[in-house]
């Protein structure tokens, strides 16, 4: 169903694409979420902007009230995903696996102490994972959970052969859910505006080490509530698998600009997310440019060489053509 927005809405997009300031931002957010049209075809949009709202409330409230001791991890690349998992899940070994990130990797329990991020490449983009260290029922440092608010997805290993596996998956759901991070496989079309629900993926790991039935029980029981990947880090089983799993979990899309008349597009993408229009392409080129554009031609699927409007929703790998 299309959402059919109206000028109002498109009003307040506007105002949010200039926006600087957090209290800006939120104002213009707020609007967008009060004169959005309330059917189904905007559910997701709605759910998205109730979730855009409670990430910058919690924004705010740490600029507000920064805490001893507070650890912050710079966001790089396209998203930003944190690893989460009990000890000995297998973390740090993903981390160096998928990046090229050197963290401490042993075979005692909480050897990693502080976040450690690493760059992963999927295709033309790349991807931050942040290790973090691991939660039990007994156990989570202070700061972990405002990382994994900031965080955009996230990975939630499990070890099969490790005693108590299932325990250990949901304690680290349930310690989440508590402090209003639920990890949740897709986000909700509604939710609680106090809540931010994290998209997750299970991860299985070590699955060279261990029976294929303690496998497929994860699968059994996590299947309906999170996407799931085998993994080996040893043996680098599902490693591409995983890549693309975390890629459609984002929902982001790639957009290549080229000039006009010019046959080659540019080698990096601009990566949005999924549902952005031409007109959010613009803004994230220049903010001038949102106001100089007069139309758009789009290469990719069906569309080859048309001109479309400014609300043309862009599709992954759609190289575009901007005319001022």
């Amino acid at each position: 169903m299309p959402a059919n927005v109206t000028a109002q809405y498109r009003a307040a997009e506007g105002k949010l694409r200039t926006a600087k300031t957090i209290d800006d931002k939120r104002a213009a957010l707020e609007e967008m979420l009060a004169t959005i049209p309330k059917h189904k075809g905007t559910e997701k949009m709605q759910a998205d902007i109730k979730r855009r709202l409670a990430r910058l409330r919690l924004e705010a409230e740490r600029r507000q009230a920064p805490r001893a001791g507070a650890i912050h991890v710079e966001p790089e690349g396209a998203a930003q995903v944190v690893l989460l998992g009990a000890p000995n899940a297998g973390k740090s070994s993903l981390l160096a696996t998928l990046t090229r990130a050197q963290p401490t990797i042993a075979d005692y329990p909480f050897a990693t102490t502080h976040p450690q991020p690493g760059m992963m490449a999927f295709e033309d983009v790349q991807i931050q994972l942040v290790d973090l260290p691991p939660v039990t029922a007994e156990h989570m440092e202070p700061w972990l959970p405002n990382i994994v608010q900031a965080a955009d997805a996230a990975l939630l290993l499990a070890d099969p052969s490790t005693a108590g596996v299932l325990a250990g998956v949901e304690e680290i759901c349930e310690r989440l859910a508590a402090l209003h991070v639920p990890l949740v496989g897709a986000l909700p079309e509604d939710s609680d505006p106090h809540e931010l629900p994290l998209p997750s993926l299970l991860v299985i790991t070590k699955v060279d080490l261990v029976n294929h039935d303690d496998v497929e029980v994860l699968e059994e029981l996590y299947g309906e509530t999170f996407p799931v990947v085998r993994f080996s880090a040893a043996k680098r089983i599902g490693a591409q698998q995983l890549k693309m799993a975390v890629w459609r979990m984002l929902r982001l899309v790639r957009a290549y600009t080229k000039p006009p008349g010019a046959r080659a597009a540019s080698r990096e993408p601009y990566v949005l997310d999924e549902g952005s229009t031409i007109l959010d392409l613009a803004a994230r080129i220049h903010g001038d440019l949102v106001d100089r554009l007069v139309f758009a031609r789009v290469w990719g699927g069906q569309v080859q060489g048309q001109k479309v409007s400014r609300d043309f929703e862009l599709r992954d790998r759609d190289v575009v053509e901007l005319a001022t």
